[in-house]
């Protein structure tokens, strides 16, 4: 169309995008077909849509009549693929999972449909979910739309690499270890990763069903933490209430939200379990700095335990049954490398397990814990991890108050790793998963850039177990980044449980500093 300016609809944040779309001065179709033209640009780069909601059309022309608008009229947005669009595949990246379109929308489709959005393409995500690399035998590989060599991170990393490669304005996601976070970080994006039950998960496929230890959460994605907000006042409304009473009927919290107090921040420099990068340590130590002069109160926080959590509390938890449902997807499948070690693990019968967790403990300690932690449990074993999980939770709290903490910022693994690295380094998630065992509110901003310095720095980086995992991570992922100069790195900005609000509110201090 000769008369639509596509250049200057895409530049346009969500808030004006959406403030146009509905009083008139942008038509639909116009921001409909800017979208689907950036977003098949994208597409041929970087391997990210499964999927092109032709039914989108049809919402599209069905907007046009006159009623009440919804928050997100007109406003184009992509779905992971493990979320349900009625009549699509859900897929998680199984050949089995082709061909048995979703009976109905998921939830949050339905409420995003609701309030005018139109969601136009499904997106790519790793076989089972279990990964935050991007690649399946059906889709293939998603490449990072800032450097091809590297993963867009994952698992919603088809949602990164659109997002951040700027064919959607707002992407939708899942999050049991980082799922949201690793791409945005990994693609210099925004997302944020609720409390688990804010945004309902009904009609949402997860990598392991019935796991109670980890918790997943649906989440937004988007180039900056405006949209992010937008997005949660969009869907806390009654209809995602109404469609699904399980979650609370919280509304979207503005006094909170844009409230101008300064904060009280604990902060931290790194979990002592997966050394961060120099660049993940400036990242972090820049904005303290910042935040300090914008006349906020940062106290150090000093975290405990944290290897105990990752093998006790998440690896454990996610294979409480050791491995069995995994398995069962795995049956009949072409590929099994997503998981890599994980998949060879499940196999062993429990005490082949306990026999070689028991020889690697002295040379390998991590190797022998990941192996204890993929062992069978008993119910009761089960029950009292579960507990467990709730007593770190008390205490982590306790810990926060005691310091009268607002809130947390801490680090994001970054730069983004080497297509085909994340598979061999599942250990490097800490960071990511603890607020998926303790159920926090946590998102990502973009902050910096990889400088020469931070390359330079990197020749001395050993980790703190000098294990293969650790030398790994200096020799590939970190440092084999001639040329990774110029990659974003995140920080996590993270609040108690249902400070959704809050979280944001920290979040948007951030991008702005």
């Amino acid at each position: 169309h000769p008369s639509v300016n596509m250049i200057s609809i895409l530049s346009l944040p969500l808030p004006e995008l959406s403030k146009k779309l509905r009083d008139g001065s942008l038509p639909p179709e116009h921001v409909f077909y800017a979208y689907v033209g950036k977003a098949l640009q994208i597409a041929t780069e970087t391997n990210c849509v499964t999927e092109y909601l032709q039914e989108s059309e049809t919402q599209l022309r069905k907007a046009k009549l006159p009623g009440k608008l919804g928050l997100l009229y007109g406003v184009p947005v992509s779905i992971k693929d493990s979320i349900d669009c009625q009549g699509h595949d859900s897929t998680l990246g199984f050949i089995k999972n082709l061909s048995k379109p979703a009976a109905e929308d998921s939830v949050v489709v339905q409420v995003l449909r609701r309030q005018g959005a139109i969601p136009f393409v499904k997106t790519n995500i790793p076989q089972s979910l279990i990964s935050y690399d991007c690649k399946n035998l059906i889709f293939g590989q998603t490449f990072n739309p800032l450097l091809y060599t590297r993963s867009p991170g994952g698992s919603s990393g088809g949602e990164g690499a659109l997002v951040g490669g700027g064919g959607s304005i707002l992407g939708f996601g899942t999050d049991v270890g980082g799922s949201l976070r690793f791409p945005a970080a990994f693609c210099g994006i925004c997302a944020l990763k609720p409390t688990g039950n804010r945004l309902s998960k009904k009609g949402i496929a997860s990598g392991v069903l019935g796991q109670k230890a980890v918790v997943a959460a649906v989440g937004p994605m988007a180039k900056d933490v405006e949209s992010l907000a937008l997005c949660m006042r969009a869907l806390l409304c009654e209809d995602m209430f109404s469609l699904d009473s399980t979650v609370p009927p919280l509304p979207f919290n503005e006094e909170v939200y844009s409230s101008t107090q300064p904060l009280r921040i604990g902060y931290y420099e790194t979990d002592f379990f997966t050394m961060p990068s120099p660049a993940m340590r400036r990242a972090v130590r820049e904005t303290k700095q910042l935040l300090e002069d914008a006349g906020h109160t940062l106290v150090p926080f000093e975290l405990m335990n944290v290897d105990y959590m990752f093998f006790n509390f998440c690896v454990r938890g996610m294979f409480a049954d050791g491995g069995t449902t995994l398995l069962k997807k795995f049956k009949g499948e072409l590929e099994k490398s997503s998981i890599g070690l994980f998949f060879w693990l499940a196999k062993l019968p429990n005490w082949l397990k306990t026999v070689l967790s028991w020889i690697a403990k002295p040379f390998v300690p991590r190797f022998s814990d990941i192996v204890r932690s993929t062992r069978a449990n008993t119910v009761e074993e089960v029950w009292s991890l579960h507990h467990e999980i709730e007593d770190f939770c008390h205490q982590f709290i306790a810990q926060w108050k005691k310091l009268n903490l607002d809130v947390m910022l801490c680090p994001m693994l970054g730069p983004a790793l080497g297509i085909g690295y994340p598979g061999k380094l599942s250990v490097a998630v800490t960071y990511t998963m603890l607020y998926n065992a303790l159920d926090f509110p946590v998102g990502v901003v973009p902050v910096t850039m990889v400088t020469d310095e931070d390359e330079e720095e990197l020749k001395g980086y050993q980790g703190y177990f000098r294990d293969w995992w650790d030398r790994t991570l200096a020799k590939v992922s970190f440092s084999r980044q001639r040329g990774s100069g110029g990659l974003p790195v995140a920080v996590q900005c993270v609040a108690l449980p249902w400070q959704e609000e809050l979280c944001l509110r920290f979040m948007k201090e951030v991008e702005t500093l």
